[in-house]
């Protein structure tokens, strides 16, 4: 499997210490190639969302490697000294609700990472309506987020995250809020971003409507992984 996505070896989480100490992840071992969207699912308190922050590089782990896109970014402490340009630029998040800026137009939305970045208003802005073209939601460039649907506003929340070309995409429960119809279509537009853009996909989720689609699943279960075929059904 190629290294270009993600790979996670024996990485694990501990807080406190002494008798209170907690392990929240005690042998995680997980790879995603570039261009595949993997589940991961467990329990409340499984260690699903302490996972996900340290894949973040929101909280930093007590042990372990972990590699984003090709670059060692974990291995028994942090190896990027710039954490917050690591998250803007190489990783991005989507979330249970889209949390679009109010204020900003759906084009705007999409193109504050790349200005952030260092791209010129031009570039952001061409780069976002290239994104929104790509999800169906380019006719509502100008649109206001209160304007859109519950389904646009996740779609444009998908276009925000692959806005600086991230090697990995986090998603926390995205079709959580959703209707079958409108969760089946956000995992397909996931699945095709990825193929389209070789993005290493994690999507961490309880909605049973569409952990039947997905290839490969993790489960995480008292801090560890193991994971599983699943069974890929068509979109």
């Amino acid at each position: 499997m190629t290294q270009d996505g993600i790979r996670i070896e024996g990485l694990r989480k501990r807080y406190g210490a002494g008798d209170t100490a907690v392990d929240a992840l005690k042998e995680v071992n997980m790879t995603v190639a570039a261009g595949e969207v993997v589940g991961l699912i467990g329990p409340s308190g499984s260690g699903k969302s302490t996972l996900l922050k340290c894949l973040g590089a929101i909280i930093e782990p007590t042990a372990g490697r972990m590699i984003l896109g090709g670059q060692t970014i974990y291995d028994e402490g942090w190896k990027i000294a710039d954490l917050r340009t690591l998250r803007r630029d190489r990783i991005g998040f989507v979330f249970q609700a889209p949390y679009l800026i109010p204020f900003l137009d759906v084009t705007d939305n999409v193109a504050l990472l790349p200005m952030l970045a260092g791209r010129t208003d031009a570039q952001a802005r061409e780069r976002a309506l290239e994104l929104l073209t790509a999800l169906d939601v380019g006719h509502r460039a100008k649109a206001w987020p209160a304007e859109l649907s519950g389904g646009e506003q996740q779609r444009v929340s998908i276009a925000r995250a692959l806005a600086n070309k991230p090697p990995v995409i986090l998603a926390d429960e995205p079709t959580a809020p959703l209707d079958s119809e409108r969760a089946l279509a956000v995992v397909r537009i996931l699945n095709q971003m990825a193929m389209q853009y070789q993005t290493a996909i994690i999507v961490v989720t309880h909605d049973e409507k569409i952990i039947p689609t997905f290839k490969r699943i993790y489960h995480i279960r008292d801090g560890r992984t193991y994971e599983e075929a699943g069974r890929g059904l068509s979109l």
